[in-house]
């Protein structure tokens, strides 16, 4: 016959376990660094890493749209496709290969360029880009305070 020594001195009773006084804070840590990597991910960040001055302007910001092109050319004037520089004389090219997607609309060109730049070569570029049927082209400046 078996016994059961441990709650024999508790016959009769019900047995209530105490409230528990710590908290488990393991799950809140959890949660708040996946929150704190969501954020860090989805925080808008700069299109390109191509270093640039660019030009001040108090123009209302433009928003951005996941399927725009950026073209950045810099103060050497060597354009820039996102991050790829482009080989002299092979702008045209680079621009009949880029996706126009799905349904053959151009996507929108943001076009970023050094504030040292020459006026002629901006032109140059917009007019190759005009030229390649891209006609909604956004020009990029940084942000500026007192008016011109």
């Amino acid at each position: 016959m078996a016994m059961n020594l441990s709650s024999g001195s508790r016959r009769g009773k019900r047995s209530r376990r105490g409230a528990m006084a710590e908290i488990n804070v393991t799950p809140l840590v959890d949660v708040m660094l996946v929150l704190l990597i969501i954020f860090m991910v989805t925080v808008t960040l700069p299109a390109v890493g191509v270093p640039l001055e660019l030009p001040e302007s108090r123009a209302n910001p433009v928003e951005e749209t996941p399927q725009q092109v950026t073209i950045s050319i810099d103060a050497a004037g060597t354009i820039y496709i996102e991050d790829a520089p482009v080989t002299p004389g092979g702008f045209a090219d680079a621009l009949a290969a880029l996706d126009r997607g799905s349904d053959g609309k151009a996507p929108l060109i943001v076009l970023r360029g050094d504030k040292s730049l020459d006026y002629g070569r901006v032109m140059q570029v917009m007019g190759e880009l005009g030229r390649a049927g891209f006609t909604s082209i956004s020009l990029v400046t940084s942000g500026s305070v007192t008016a011109p």
